[in-house]
């Protein structure tokens, strides 16, 4: 019988280690923060500070998406810590988004422009021109408003930074309105008369916003890109040793000096 207690008590002891070894595992789990983006440029300042978070015991994992859906879909489920692709109103289209995704913090703008592999001006547009525009229904609408500043076309009263073509009220030229993924649009120039691009897609088709745009939106574009985080994490301290890395002085320098002004910092 002692003998057997004694055994009882081994297994009790060995199966308490185990748990404390299991927890101990996912207490050093936590200390990574698995953040999802679009490879140019938010991956490439994501790259510049994991060595910073490194120092900190905090290991940076990076999971590049080429979409614009997946990302906050996989942060909804669990999968990311954050993602680091889009500006606050791209959350506001869906529902499930805007009622539980929030920006941490702001890092730059991209501005968005109107391309064209055939004309170098946007008067030299012909009649009947066909231009590419993002399908999702904020860049979508972004495009319009760029084209309507630009004094291209005129949207209906009202109409903001949803709006698509259908609301378009005065249309001189005639343009006709292709909707593809943004990711498409560099690919579409050479099937279209002008495409409006974003500027981190235009980025890595080797396009530069400042020199290679028709129309350019200004700096002060609202567009802004976030780091997003599901509601109620905002104040993490991993979220926040990232802020703290990120919003720095060497990565403003590094934007400065790799895009030409086809990135703009925010801070």
């Amino acid at each position: 019988m002692k003998k057997n207690i004694a055994v009882l008590f081994l297994l009790g002891a060995l199966a308490l280690s185990g748990s404390q070894l299991f927890a101990k595992g996912k207490s050093d789990g936590s200390n990574t923060l698995t953040i999802g983006a679009t490879p140019v440029p938010h991956a490439e300042l994501l790259g510049l500070v994991g060595e910073d978070l490194k120092a900190q015991g905090i290991e940076l994992k990076i999971v590049e998406y080429n979409d614009y859906v997946q990302p906050n879909e996989a942060l909804l489920a669990g999968d990311l810590d954050a993602n680091f692709f889009q500006h606050i109103p791209y959350v506001g289209t869906r529902d499930t988004w805007q009622a539980n995704i929030v920006s941490a913090f702001g890092v730059h703008v991209e501005p968005f422009g109107l391309y064209s592999n055939k004309y170098k001006n946007p008067a030299d547009l012909p009649s009947g021109a066909v231009i590419a525009i993002p399908n999702d229904p904020t860049n979508g609408g972004r495009a319009l408003l760029l084209l309507q500043t630009n004094g291209l076309i005129t949207l209906k009263a009202g109409a903001g930074i949803t709006a698509t073509p259908q609301d378009i009220a005065s249309n001189p030229k005639n343009f006709r309105f292709t909707e593809l993924e943004a990711a498409q649009l560099p690919r579409a120039l050479a099937d279209v008369d002008a495409a409006t691009i974003n500027g981190n897609y235009a980025l890595e088709a080797g396009l530069n916003p400042v020199r290679d745009s028709l129309i350019i939106e200004g700096a002060d574009s609202p567009y802004v890109n976030i780091l997003a985080v599901k509601k109620g994490n905002e104040n993490d301290p991993k979220i926040q040793a990232l802020k703290k890395a990120l919003l720095t002085q060497k990565v403003k320098d590094y934007i400065l000096s790799h895009y030409d002004g086809g990135v703009v910092a925010v801070f």
